[in-house]
């Protein structure tokens, strides 16, 4: 994730088909705790107004406990009475909420689109998440970087990358940051059979 902005996808419209196919997104159902500021404690409000806003603030954006990147949360419902710590005067309260996410695993193979190319390589969009494509994992043959051009050549074919480019890719390297998801650093090859721009593997048959 290079830029901490997730894809406009019509996420919440998809959870039903993202829980019925076997896909990088999952939904599951979870637990967490969420903090309701004392101003919120209104006389004669009720808390349920703020639990929606609120965990959608609190987990969404974010890795889970298994370093799955959290797109969407929906159906936030409290579980028993909040919980209220001396000294603090919010409520600490436990909810369940079903959550869309984004999975990825070593050594999968993805399917994403150039997003931008600099002297190292490009970046690929994959789902939500931006991995980096080094210019030595592309071709066994040589390449040449063209920044101004946002494409990336093989010095001795006519093979070529640009922008909006579609391919085909292994991750060979994956260390979300849960900390700050910007940071997580996501590395890809395509010098493998059958990976690389689905241009080339189509006219290849492969």
């Amino acid at each position: 994730m290079k830029d901490g902005k997730v894809l406009p996808l019509p996420l919440r419209h998809s959870m039903r088909e993202a829980r019925e196919r076997k896909t990088m997104y999952k939904i599951v159902t979870k637990e967490d705790t969420i903090r309701i500021p004392a101003e919120y404690m209104k006389k004669g409000q009720s808390l349920d107004q703020h639990i929606d806003r609120l965990a959608m603030t609190a987990f969404e954006g974010r890795f889970d406990e298994q370093n799955r990147f959290i797109l969407v949360t929906s159906n936030h419902t409290p579980l028993g009475r909040g919980r209220i710590i001396h000294g603090d005067g919010a409520i600490y309260q436990r909810v369940r909420f079903d959550a869309l996410l984004f999975c990825m695993d070593d050594y999968e193979v993805v399917e994403g689109a150039i997003s931008e190319v600099n002297e190292f390589g490009a970046f690929v969009r994959i789902g939500p998440m931006e991995a980096l494509l080094h210019k030595s994992q592309i071709l066994d043959d040589q390449v040449e970087v063209n920044v101004g051009a946002g494409t990336i050549s093989g010095r001795n074919d006519d093979k070529r990358l640009g922008i909006g480019t579609a391919v085909r890719a292994r991750i060979v390297s994956l260390s979300p940051d849960t900390s700050d998801p910007r940071r997580s650093k996501i590395g890809l090859t395509c010098k493998q059979p059958g990976l690389g721009s689905l241009e080339w593997l189509s006219e290849a048959g492969e």
